[in-house]
């Protein structure tokens, strides 16, 4: 699990920037302050991946609206932690995040990885999208083979706008239960601002990239920062 020495140079450059930019920016230093250790992992795996300082200002960490008692609230990324830690699957969006995210997981906690086009139809309905199309028969079908996923959509924001659809039915039965995390992240301009807020007003635990920016790298680098942070866990144990 040890990091390679330019990926650690990496990170360290990425603190000593985010450190001054901080210095520079009231809100932005609030907002560092606010984050957990784990949190923090994650945005700097996200800044690293993509490049792009900026997405300090963006990057969104929320809770479950609705948890469990007498268990403690989880944060966002200790849910996805707690999950992983489960065995629970993780639904990717793309085939692009899928194989950034599988290489991860054999190395780490051994999770099953799977792209929800494998239960995509071969064209998607008049006005939507295949990615859409598939949430229902996957999401059905793993949650009846054990925990509900940790889901990452880097690109269709079609499949998300109907995960969340899902969700909200959930006095249909058999009702599908919520996923354990979503790091919702759609890149582009269509549907994505529209599906990015109901995201956040879905009281989902989420991670969640504000604005335009987004894609399969990004949900890759957050998933990937959560199992090594739960395989270091595993190891500590």
């Amino acid at each position: 699990m040890l990091d390679h020495p330019i990926f650690a140079a990496s990170i360290a450059l990425i603190r000593r920037e985010l450190a001054a930019r901080a210095q520079a920016d009231g809100a932005l230093a609030d907002r560092l302050q606010a984050l957990s250790p784990l949190e923090r992992d994650v945005l700097e795996r996200c800044i690293h991946s993509s490049g792009d300082l900026a997405l300090a200002a963006d990057l969104v960490f929320a809770p479950a609206a609705q948890q469990v008692a007498p268990e403690p609230p989880l944060d966002a990324c200790s849910r996805g932690l707690a999950a992983l830690l489960a065995g629970a699957p993780i639904l990717c969006d793309t085939a692009m995040a899928t194989a950034a995210v599988a290489p991860m997981a054999r190395r780490t906690l051994g999770n099953r990885v799977l792209c929800l086009l494998d239960w995509a139809p071969a064209s998607g309905a008049a006005g939507s999208t295949r990615s859409a199309a598939a949430v229902e028969p996957a999401w059905r079908e793993l949650t009846a083979q054990g925990p509900a996923p940790v889901v990452l959509i880097g690109s269709a924001p079609t499949a998300l706008e109907r995960l969340l659809d899902l969700v909200a039915a959930g006095a249909l039965q058999p009702a599908p239960p919520p996923p354990a995390l979503v790091i919702g992240m759609p890149v582009g301009f269509i549907g994505v601002a529209e599906s990015k807020r109901r995201l956040a007003a879905s009281g989902l635990a989420q991670i969640r990239l504000d604005g335009p920016r987004g894609g399969g790298g990004l949900v890759a680098a957050a998933c990937n920062a959560l199992l090594r942070a739960a395989a270091l866990q595993t190891c500590a144990s």
